[in-house]
């Protein structure tokens, strides 16, 4: 890894936003190489686990089932049956997929799936209340539906569902598996407590940055590797090499999500125009850009420094906020975070080669990890 206190040494070429971030070749690819659906893979957990998540969301009381169903994309703001984008499905094809490891049924990763799920959209449905998100997936948010008080009870609720999942199944490796869940859990909230003191501060380093996008991102995917292999029986070596896998799987996932937070096109992700500017979020290619020095930097820094006491920040204009973005970019924070989302992506793949499985089993958690660091959305 380059020094993590300096971004890139080279000054990249200017690229359009929304531009698809290339951290991975296409040669290299091994989607590609193994000819692996990962569309197929990513519909198999979401259809194996749709209908459990559905159930469980019925058994909240109302309305709390009514604005679950709604931030789920199952119904619209009238109450309709609605056919919206449910998001990218990472974490229940992981988990499903992680049962086969030892040979087990794709089923038995089924509620791990689930109450991943669960956890991933209270910390949506919080997220989006507490960064001020007005929309999610081209549609409006919870809070702004329904109201605050709802999103955060809501959220409060998947939580709870996610761990009576769990446990209803009464096994040891439910209890395993529950324990693993609590502890992702609450290194996620540890994250999201950091990035939010991160945007009060003029200075964040690098390392600072990836330990809080570990927490926020890297925790829940971790677990969402490893936990259809805990309930299938799998050893804790087996498991803890998995949550390697995902660990830097999220790390890799949330570098190439801080690239779209700048430059992604808002006709694929569904958020704003510069959306991380806009909140002064310290994302990786912000913190890389300021470490690196130069006068790109020092500009860059006068003028976040200056932002943060604006009191006019709320009505910049796009061209303030592209001038903001060319400036991360000629200081080399945007090549170093593609950088790093790949050398994280190569952490990944690599911890697969320390546990026996089916060969299948491993291209597809292969083509997984592809899937994640070459997408724009």
């Amino acid at each position: 890894m380059p020094d993590q206190h300096a971004a890139a040494p080279r000054t990249p070429r200017t690229a359009r936003r929304g531009e698809t971030v290339p951290t991975v070749p296409e040669a290299e690819t091994a989607a590609q190489a193994t000819a692996v659906d990962v569309i197929a893979l990513l519909e198999r957990g979401r259809t194996l686990a749709t209908p459990v998540l559905r159930a469980a969301v019925d058994r909240l009381a109302p309305p709390m089932d009514t604005v679950a169903a709604y931030h789920f994309g199952w119904i619209d703001a009238q109450g309709n049956p609605a056919e919206s984008d449910g998001g990218k499905a990472v974490r229940p094809a992981l988990a499903v997929l992680s049962a086969e490891v030892a040979g087990g049924a794709p089923e038995t990763g089924i509620p791990g799936a689930v109450a991943v799920e669960l956890v991933h959209n209270f910390s949506l449905l919080h997220d989006d209340l507490m960064d001020g998100d007005e929309q999610r997936r081209h549609r409006d948010t919870v809070w702004k539906v329904h109201g605050p008080a709802q999103a955060i009870l809501v959220g409060d609720a998947l939580f709870a569902l996610a761990n009576e999942i769990l446990l209803e199944l009464a096994t040891v490796e439910a209890g395993r598996a529950t324990r693993r869940l609590t502890t992702a859990t609450r290194a996620l909230i540890d994250g999201q407590a950091q990035d939010i003191s991160y945007e009060h501060r003029d200075r964040v380093s690098v390392p600072e940055c990836l330990e809080m996008e570990g927490n926020k991102t890297g925790a829940l995917l971790a677990c969402a590797s490893s936990i259809g292999a805990v309930l299938g029986g799998a050893d804790d070596r087996t498991a803890d090499t998995l949550e390697k896998y995902g660990y830097h799987l999220g790390l890799s996932f949330q570098a190439v999500d801080d690239l779209l937070g700048i430059w992604g096109d808002p006709e694929s992700t569904g958020k704003q125009t510069w959306s991380d500017l806009r909140q002064r979020k310290k994302s990786l290619p912000v913190v890389a850009a300021l470490a690196a020095g130069g006068t790109a930097s020092e500009r860059l820094g006068e003028m976040l420094a200056a932002d943060a006491k604006s009191s006019d920040f709320e009505n910049f204009s796009e061209a303030e906020f592209a001038a903001r973005a060319a400036l991360i970019e000629e200081a080399g924070g945007r090549e170093w975070t593609a950088e790093e989302a790949r050398r994280q992506y190569t952490i990944a793949i690599d911890a697969l080669n320390a546990i026996d499985m089916p060969e299948s089993v491993r291209a597809r958690f292969t083509a997984l990890a592809d899937f994640v660091v070459v997408r724009k959305r």
